[in-house]
């Protein structure tokens, strides 16, 4: 029964992927404008009666209703696949936040938690006027308190000087 699963889930993800990128080409853009066209210029054949009506709205309702779910399993595919290399780069990474792997599956309620300390870490780069500060939430209040500390001594060493 799992091979049976695994078999379609297969099938079916080549499939969307395939269906999504010929879908997002130039070419089928070309074929559904054509088919519109198409579509306008039977109108007058046809009397603009309400079936030529429904036979537009009919043909676009149902792609678009299965188009959804296409472009869904590639969009979640393509999303798995940034969230493992994102979690590559910050595991691989010595000053990274470890806590960050895996954040798509924080709540809400963590991932507002989790902004405010990079508000924190802004605020932080804004005060010492070096675009090129970095912080990871764990050190960011440490390495402040450390720059601080020797900004004050050579505050206090060079008024030292002047006296």
């Amino acid at each position: 029964m799992k091979t049976k699963k695994k078999s379609f889930r297969k099938i079916f993800d080549q499939f969307s992927t395939r269906l999504t990128k010929a879908t997002g080409s130039p070419a089928a853009f070309l074929t559904a404008l054509c088919t519109i066209i198409l579509w306008l210029v039977s109108g007058p054949v046809f009397g603009f009666s309400d079936t030529w009506q429904l036979v537009i709205n009919t043909g676009t309702t149902i792609i678009t209703f299965l188009m959804v779910f296409m472009i869904q399993q590639s969009q979640n595919k393509d999303t798995m696949a940034l969230h493992l290399k994102m979690n590559e780069l910050i595991a691989a990474h010595e000053g990274a936040s470890n806590r960050l792997i895996n954040s798509e599956d924080l709540t809400e309620e963590e991932l507002i938690v989790l902004k405010k300390f990079y508000i924190k870490l802004s605020d932080l780069a804004r005060r010492e006027m070096d675009i090129h500060a970095t912080h990871s939430i764990d050190e960011a209040a440490e390495n402040h308190q450390e720059k601080m500390q020797v900004h004050q001594s050579g505050r206090r060493k060079s008024k030292a000087a002047v006296k």
